[in-house]
């Protein structure tokens, strides 16, 4: 792995932040600066600021021997998806207000991706296009503050979504959720998109509560 721009810090923090989501480097593994040198390739001051970051976004812990690893929690999960309870909606409200020709476009061809998928029963390609369709409408928001408050909050939920889409019953009604909320917005509803994307939410939070048994 070679990393070429500037932003080299940030692309090692993306990087080790969604291994540690998706479970690569799982719960309670030590991360040190020597171990990370050696398989991203790059120095350690970019490894020092990920890692800081990391520590900041409470997905690891530093033990003095190195960074111990301590993911995503079932507890954090509910929390995450209490939050977007309430916030998604608030985006979904403002991406309509805000709608353009391009951006309309762009939810409609999610749509129809999703639907493609769907039919060849790609989960993973679906959940991807779960992370585009939600981060869309939360860009679309044009609102700075909703923005830094839910794109970390989409990541966060990566792998337990994949889990959820799984389920071919609950990727269907996904499927027609999205589609409900984006006919709202192009309908110019923003009322009704914040209400459906919060009730989106809500039964995503459920089915993922019921998978986990929690």
């Amino acid at each position: 792995m070679t990393y070429k721009n500037i932003s080299t810090a940030d692309q090692v923090f993306e990087r080790l932040e969604n291994d540690i989501i998706q479970g690569i480097y799982p719960k309670g593994e030590i991360l040190t600066e020597l171990k990370l040198v050696k398989k991203l390739g790059v120095s350690r001051t970019p490894i020092r600021e990920a890692l800081l970051r990391l520590e900041q976004e409470h997905l690891i812990e530093d033990t003095g021997k190195g960074s111990r690893v301590l993911g995503i929690t079932v507890e954090d999960l509910i929390d995450i998806m209490t939050i977007r309870e309430y916030v998604e909606g608030v985006a979904a409200y403002y991406a309509t207000l805000n709608m353009t020709p391009e951006g309309l476009a762009e939810l409609s061809n999610l749509v129809e991706l999703q639907e493609f998928y769907f039919e060849k029963r790609d989960a993973q390609h679906l959940r991807q296009i779960d992370d585009q369709f939600h981060d869309s409408i939360c860009l679309l928001s044009r609102r700075a503050v909703l923005i830094d408050t839910l794109l970390p909050l989409h990541r966060k939920t990566r792998r337990y979504r994949l889990l959820s889409i799984e389920n071919w019953d609950r990727a269907a009604q996904t499927k027609r959720e999205h589609f409900e909320i984006f006919q709202a917005i192009q309908q110019g509803d923003a009322t009704l998109a914040g209400e459906l994307s919060n009730r989106h939410i809500t039964n995503a939070k459920k089915h993922m509560k019921d998978i986990l048994q929690y």
